[in-house]
């Protein structure tokens, strides 16, 4: 059947798209192979597999031994080191806040249920498990990201329309390896200054045609075969190699652009699919976390690249102490030729009580001296062991949990650790600003894709669970901040010993030197025995009360029970009627009035029974 002259057109658009993609790709591949090989020497001494390097035919290849009797033990100091540097970056989680975009009241109110979205969101996907995995690549090869995407098949199941389920949908943070992503230049330092990045990885079929629709022939593709290399050990059956390539908002395409080839199959080309840029634009779903930051480069360099010179030399010494040692203990014997049976000496050694028959007239097997130690070892061994320590950025303390026996002093410990924190405080930094970003990112594709009305629940003060309903019209502010109460400024230690330095000293009191039972309840909750307030509910119910009267506006006048703490009552509505929350209160006449009415009453208690005592 012959094809109209469209169709003709139309196939030949898509034949060269494909074959443009598929040909940009491995030219990227191509500039990019000797990074690659860095990153799988360093998975390699990460692992323990030490004896390897890159030769210069540019492969990853293991070492051969100069003597068939050498050492080859591997003495990992790499792996507790990543260890401990993953463990002091990753147990400080931030706690996001939402800065409003004015002064006024709805701008307030918006970004307080956009704070409460955000982090609620944060905790239900699990976002510090991608932030440990992502840091864990960032730390290994340098550079890690995220996608932060919209999954359609994720949030609360709404039924079916024409047959077809429908799920609110939500936000999917995915962390992707250093291997998967090929920026257009090698020299952009930022994602923003790449004109187009290309995600390749495979993919099984299935989840192909669930993505993009496209029926796609199955095949055995090795993972890691993506960035050029083959393992063999990490084949995904059923899969194909799919090859989405981001191409920036430009003049030709103000949306910007998305291909995504499989084979010789076009399974998507279009607009970029995410409004998650500033100002309503369409940018990259991804964000880089770099470990060390280096000048005119794409991607970063992990601190195992400093590391392996040292590991080496660290190898070599223990190996060869190990040798003395065999030398020492199984000794080196010399023997006259012909003398005895050397093949039997050999096997067997000098066992203890054993006979040796040497022939008549000739000299007995001598043992040959191999001295002691070398003091020179020694010497190299506790230098390289600092060394570790300099490049790494990891004290003994943090990596061993041991100190020096000459620190004895509270405050000694204390500086030591903050030089711990301060030598690792630029990855921090590159870390904060990776989650910050996935924040913006998730505020914003809530802000275009919850079309409906959506609930969320969050615990509120005093442990109470609050109620929003919201749609994307109530998301309006998106500028994410960390809050002031961040755990990336202070431990759970520091957090706690300065509670009770503010404890003792007395500012948390008041006048007379007492502690509210409000602020009581307050620190236990930081401390985390939130659970503990229950020998305090009787003015948790006191203070909740007071808030659930608070949250109606008065907009009728609220009675004054006998069974309330008029003290505790008189500390919740002031507070509430200085906040900010109370614009509307505060604006409306009859709901003013009542405020004050009701507040009035329960000073009017108060001072009743004030002076019911003088008399008395």
């Amino acid at each position: 059947m012959k094809k109209d002259k469209t169709v003709y057109e139309k196939d030949a658009f898509k034949e060269d798209l494909i074959r443009a993609v598929k040909e940009d790709f491995k030219r990227r591949r191509d500039e990019r192979k000797d990074i690659e090989r860095q990153w799988q020497l360093n998975l390699n001494y990460l692992s323990g597999n030490q004896y390897c390097e890159i030769t210069a035919r540019g492969e990853v290849e293991e070492e051969e031994k100069y003597y068939f009797w050498q050492n080859r033990n591997a003495y990992n100091h790499i792996a507790p080191i990543i260890d401990a540097r993953i463990s002091k970056l990753t147990a400080k989680s931030p706690v996001m806040s939402v800065r409003a975009a004015g002064a006024e009241e709805a701008d307030v109110k918006t970004a307080k249920l956009t704070t409460a979205l955000l982090n609620s969101t944060f905790s239900r996907i699990d976002v510090s498990d991608a932030v440990h995995r992502a840091t864990l690549w960032s730390e290994t090869c340098g550079t890690a990201f995220y996608e932060v995407s919209w999954d359609g098949f994720g949030g609360k199941y709404l039924g079916e329309t024409d047959g077809k389920k429908v799920y609110e949908g939500d936000v999917k943070v995915e962390v992707v390896s250093p291997f998967e992503i090929f920026p257009d230049s090698l020299c952009a330092e930022r994602l923003d200054d790449c004109e187009s990045v290309i995600r390749a990885r495979a993919m099984r079929v299935k989840d192909v045609k669930a993505i993009y629709g496209v029926d796609v022939k199955g095949e055995d593709v090795d993972v890691f075969s993506v960035a050029g290399g083959d393992s063999g050990k990490t084949v995904l059956h059923d899969a194909t190699l799919v090859i989405e390539k981001f191409e920036r908002p430009s003049e030709l395409y103000p949306g910007g652009r998305l291909t995504a080839v499989a084979g010789d199959e076009l399974l998507y080309t279009g607009e970029l699919p995410y409004v998650n840029g500033a100002e309503g634009r369409r940018e990259y779903p991804f964000i880089k976390q770099v470990s060390i930051t280096k000048a005119g480069s794409f991607f970063g360099s992990s601190v195992i690249e400093r590391l392996i010179p040292v590991q080496r030399s660290y190898n070599a010494v223990k190996n060869r102490k190990q040798e003395f040692m065999n030398r020492l203990s199984m000794s080196v014997v010399a023997v006259e030729d012909g003398s005895v049976d050397a093949d039997e000496l050999a096997e067997e050694g000098l066992s203890p009580g054993k006979i040796i028959v040497y022939r008549q007239g000739s000299r007995p097997p001598q043992v040959v001296g191999v001295g002691s130690i070398p003091s020179e070892l020694i010497y190299e061994e506790e230098r390289l062991m600092n060394e570790f320590i300099l490049i790494s950025g990891v004290s003994e303390f943090s990596r061993n949990s041991a100190v020096n026996s000459n620190l004895s002093s509270g405050t000694a410990l204390q500086l030591l650790i903050e030089q711990d924190d301060a030598r690792l405080s630029s990855v921090t930094d590159n870390l904060k600003r990776a989650v910050k970003s996935v924040a913006k990112h998730t505020v914003r594709l809530f802000k275009q894709f919850a079309a409906k009305t959506r609930l969320l629940r969050v615990a509120g003060d005093a442990g109470k669970v609050e109620l929003y309903y919201f749609d994307k019209s109530d998301i309006s502010s998106d500028d994410v901040t960390f809050d002031s109460e961040s755990e990336f400024s202070y431990t759970p230690v520091q957090k706690k010993t300065a509670i009770y330095e503010l404890v003792n000293a007395g500012i948390l009191s008041d006048a007379t030197g007492k502690m509210s039972e409000r602020t009581k309840a307050k620190i236990l909750e930081i401390l985390g025995f939130g659970s503990i307030d229950n020998a305090l509910d009787v003015e948790s119910l006191q203070i909740n009360r007071a808030e659930s009267e608070n949250v109606t506006g008065f907009a009728e006048a609220i009675p004054v029970e006998d069974y309330d703490d008029d003290e505790i009552h008189v500390t919740e509505h002031t507070r509430y009627l200085l906040s900010a929350e109370s614009a509307e209160t505060r604006a409306d006449a009859v709901k003013k009035q009542n405020a004050l009415a009701h507040l009035k009453e329960h000073k009017d208690r108060i001072a009743a029974r004030l002076s019911e005592k003088d008399v008395k």
